[in-house]
């Protein structure tokens, strides 16, 4: 029998929504407060020094406050910090105006250079194989549309990406063959609709969502990841769901294009 996938859909706006409810998620808000909201000159020296792999960010006693530690021998990266002091010509009750004199370069790590204890996450890679070979066929599909498939190790950074300036699709290959799936999937929905966008955020949601009811049509179950992706994207449950909703053909269509070269061989082997 068909999957209704608008009903799939629903389902993982339910989810989302019982997500960031929980404590599990007020526990992961709070441990994201802790981090920097770096400026457009910063988030640009950090992608160029870590080839867009770092993911958080922090400085060395920062780490060490989250009971995790810079492991000897790694390489900082470099961000610029004002420069603030106290303005000695401001009389009382102003007398504790600052002013920056300038900006200097600090020294921060990202998590993937430090060891410790386990961070709250609500964004858990999935386990388990792919017995029946979905990772080939959606290999297959890529290759139909122009885009290779690549084997690669991020090193802790993300799971996967898209060139569409190289028409390549990489991989972690270090993931489990369910994940890798998930991955594959999230990144051919960001091959078919994402050249160009306007909105960051909603280009992962929309392709979150698709590999989503993609895998959960195929008999592949990505909720522990799914749920918290979405969630973290979109800031919190009500806008998650909003932006899925308001992206739901865009959802749909793409799903059914990945799903066809699966239905095609289901139907020739009936």
């Amino acid at each position: 029998m068909p999957v209704d996938r608008s009903q799939l859909i629903e389902q993982l706006t339910t989810g989302i929504a019982n997500l960031t409810s929980s404590d599990e998620w007020r526990r992961f808000l709070d441990f994201q407060s802790q981090f920097h909201h770096y400026s457009a000159s910063n988030v640009m020296l950090i992608m160029l020094q870590t080839g867009g792999h770092a993911t958080k960010v922090a400085g060395f006693r920062a780490w060490q406050r989250m009971n995790r530690f810079v492991r000897k021998g790694e390489k900082a990266i470099y961000v610029l910090a004002p420069m603030v002091y106290k303005r000695d010509d401001v009389p009382e009750p102003d007398g504790d105006a600052r002013v920056i004199k300038g900006f200097q370069y600090v020294p921060v790590f990202d998590i993937s250079q430090t060891d410790g204890e386990d961070l709250p996450s609500v964004c858990n890679r999935i386990s388990g194989d792919d017995p029946a070979g979905l990772y080939g066929e959606l290999v297959a599909f890529a290759h139909s549309i122009g885009f290779t498939v690549e084997d690669f190790d991020f090193d802790g950074g993300p799971n996967g990406d898209c060139s569409h300036l190289t028409h390549r699709i990489r991989v972690e290959r270090s993931n489990s063959a369910a994940q890798r799936v998930k991955t594959l999937a999230h990144e051919l929905a960001h091959a078919i609709l994402h050249e160009k966008y306007e909105d960051r955020a909603v280009a992962e949601l929309e392709a979150e969502s698709i590999a989503y009811v993609v895998c959960k049509s195929l008999g592949l179950e990505s909720s522990d990841y799914s749920f918290g992706y979405l969630a973290s994207w979109a800031g919190s449950g009500e806008k998650a769901v909003a932006d899925i909703r308001a992206s739901c053909e865009r959802i749909q269509k793409v799903v059914a294009t990945l799903l066809q070269p699966f239905e095609t061989i289901d139907a020739s082997v009936a």
